[in-house]
């Protein structure tokens, strides 16, 4: 069976314009990034979280909080130092006495600043390991656990974590597991000569972003969320994407390769990317787009800024059935 002709008579989905707007004005902030802008909005659309993985001033923070305002999401930013502890991410319990001697007082729950919509983690790999590990029942269970309660965090809810390369001062790489939680990991580099001049002469981005207005809402970006997971992955597709994850395992000569949940997460963020395309099923063109910024993390190649050759060769060396 072709891949590349299934389920071609589908008609294309409605919100294609509104994906393609929303590209647009991320893209117009941050600019000569428009493979870099696309594979975030097909993360947060495919229900994941992403790691930006660059020096400083490459426009890491630019990116989500553009990301952040066109989708119109309420946004938070926390830097990391290595002196944070837990709750000053997730919030903690404090005493309140009672009112004018009326009752013993109690401890009351004050949440942190992971209770948003878009938590960008600035740095985080310069935490300690016990703080980056904060983060992961609030990434995975989309709650936070304190004083014996669960509290669930707000719909949707997307981490964006910057980290400098791990070859600077003062960091602590993330352990496998936790890189494991982030669907995709970018790396921005730096912009071409047309794009760098152009941010030269222009306005500062701090002032455009200001500026920029939502294209959709919450309940938009969801009902995407909703619709993502059903895009139509074919059978041969699906074999496809177990051939790409069999081939890091036992073909590649890795250490390790992809895992089920891995496998998982490419076959969900090639569905969002078939999604800002405007189809329907998924091609194995949506599978390569997007499988270095999931899968490469995932195996152990190194920072984000040398794994595209790496990833080209795990790409070539399975055929498309």
């Amino acid at each position: 069976m072709n891949l590349n002709s299934s389920r071609a008579v589908l008609q294309p989905v409605p919100q294609t314009a509104l994906l393609r707007e929303t590209c647009r004005a991320v893209g117009d902030i941050l600019l000569g990034k428009e493979d870099a802008v696309r594979l975030s909005l097909a993360c947060l659309i495919a229900g994941g979280h992403l790691l930006i993985e660059d020096l400083p001033g490459m426009g890491k923070t630019v990116l989500a909080h553009a990301l952040a305002r066109a989708t119109g999401l309420d946004f938070k930013r926390v830097q990391f130092t290595s002196d944070m502890l837990p709750g000053d991410l997730t919030g903690a319990a404090v005493f309140e006495r009672g009112r004018d001697g009326g009752d013993a007082g109690r401890f009351v729950f004050h949440p942190g600043p992971v209770f948003t919509q878009v938590l960008l983690a600035d740095e985080i790999n310069r935490a300690s390991p016990k703080t980056q590990s904060a983060l992961l029942e609030a990434m995975e269970e989309r709650q936070v656990s304190s004083e014996g309660e669960s509290r669930p965090l707000p719909r949707p809810f997307f981490v964006i974590a910057t980290q400098n390369p791990v070859d600077q001062l003062s960091t602590n790489p993330l352990p496998e597991a936790q890189l494991d939680r982030y669907l995709m990991r970018l790396s921005l580099g730096y912009p071409d000569a047309t794009a760098e001049l152009y941010i030269l002469r222009g306005e500062d981005r701090r002032a455009l972003l200001e500026r920029l207005e939502p294209t959709m809402d919450a309940a938009t970006l969801i009902a995407l969320q909703e619709q993502a997971r059903g895009i139509h992955a074919s059978a041969p597709l699906l074999s496809y994407i177990r051939a790409l994850a069999e081939h890091t395992r036992h073909g590649a000569g890795l250490a390790y390769g992809l895992s089920p949940r891995a496998a998982q997460a490419l076959l969900a963020a090639a569905r969002a990317w078939a999604l800002l395309d405007g189809r329907a099923h998924v091609l194995p063109d949506d599978v390569q787009a997007v499988f270095p910024a999931v899968a490469v993390h995932r195996l152990g190649l190194g920072d984000a800024r040398e794994t595209a050759s790496a990833a080209r060769e795990l790409i070539a060396a399975v055929a498309v059935l």
